[in-house]
């Protein structure tokens, strides 16, 4: 294992199921996230895309154990993850932390800011008083915000503000591990900038390891620096950004870089379009390759099979998919 490693992720898997009444057992099954695997090391962000649906918060919230797994490994540090408890359980949320989508949701509107990001000090009873009301103002200007706004409640800041105050508050423990969430969709794309150079500048000087989740694939594209495609449940391609990028090998892949937004109507007439998928609980076999009969050219293709679960190819170096066809 690299000495620099953070986060490996190693066969993940979560089943939802559904029960068909009191006196009955689960009687349907939903695969969330199918047989996930990846690392993050130090300094480094590795990017989860894909639609809504396609299991990257659920792998999000595995990460974070706001979830438990079915079946797979998480490890932190060479740690399994699954198997904390109690005082390790309780220190690996120090050491791993989370910023939501919206931080109107993740902040108390009643609550002051100071009050807030000093919660997470107060529950793991880490210095004095006196000394978490230093961490406090020293947070504030790290993500620069004037230390004085500290007494003001959330509905004071506009809503890039109030992120800055969600991403203090996971700093508050320096933690190793910044998992992301969406973090920037709910803002204004001028602050969402700001946001994401303060999100780069803190990973340089804190030495930061960021899971990344979100759908804008042009935001991925030049924050991350690996990524990993996911289609229900399950990772199809994954590779350096600008590889992946450059050459996407995957039709789903294809389809998505497809779908950015282009003032071209050549280009948007010629765009790739994929049918709506059916989601739901689903008994359908679990080798089954789950982008099959989606894309109308591989329609009656050797995909079509339920029974034929595509291996994991490489492309070039570092650059894997999920598919039964050759790169070419």
């Amino acid at each position: 294992m690299r000495s620099d490693l953070v986060l490996d992720v190693r066969n993940l898997t979560k089943v939802f199921s559904r029960s068909g009444g009191l006196f009955s057992g689960p009687v349907d099954e939903v695969r969330a996230v199918d047989d996930v695997s990846f690392t993050i090391a130090r300094n480094e962000t590795f990017g989860l895309i894909g639609e809504s649906g396609s299991g990257k918060t659920t792998t999000a919230k595995l990460v974070m154990r706001l979830l438990d797994p079915t079946s797979g490994n998480i490890l932190f540090q060479g740690e399994d993850v699954a198997g904390f408890s109690g005082e390790r359980l309780k220190r690996y949320r120090r050491d791993a932390q989370i910023v939501f989508q919206d931080p109107d949701a993740s902040l108390n509107p009643r609550r002051r800011v100071d009050r807030q990001i000093r919660e997470g000090l107060d529950i793991q009873r880490v210095g004095t008083s006196e000394e978490r009301d230093a961490r406090v103002v020293d947070l504030m200007k790290l993500v620069q915000l004037p230390p004085e706004d500290r007494f003001k409640d959330p509905n004071a800041f506009s809503g890039g503000q109030k992120q800055r105050i969600a991403i203090a508050r996971a700093l508050a423990l320096n933690p190793d591990l910044l998992v992301l969430d969406e973090p920037v969709s709910a803002l204004d794309p001028s602050i969402r900038n700001d946001v994401l150079r303060l999100l780069n500048d803190l990973q340089e000087e804190l030495n930061l390891a960021y899971l990344f989740v979100a759908h804008d694939l042009a935001l991925v594209r030049h924050f991350c620096d690996r990524i990993a495609v996911m289609y229900r449940g399950r990772i199809v391609e994954a590779g350096e950004s600008a590889a992946l990028y450059r050459s996407p090998t995957h039709p789903y892949t294809q389809a998505l870089l497809s779908a950015v937004p282009i003032p071209d109507p050549a280009a948007e007439a010629a765009r790739v379009r994929l049918p709506m998928p059916t989601y739901g609980f689903t008994r359908t076999a679990t080798s089954a390759c789950r982008f099959a009969g989606q894309y109308p050219a591989l329609s009656g293709s050797p995909c079509s099979p339920p029974d034929n679960k595509p291996g994991t190819h490489v492309v070039s170096d570092n650059h894997t998919v999920a598919c039964i066809f050759d790169a070419d």
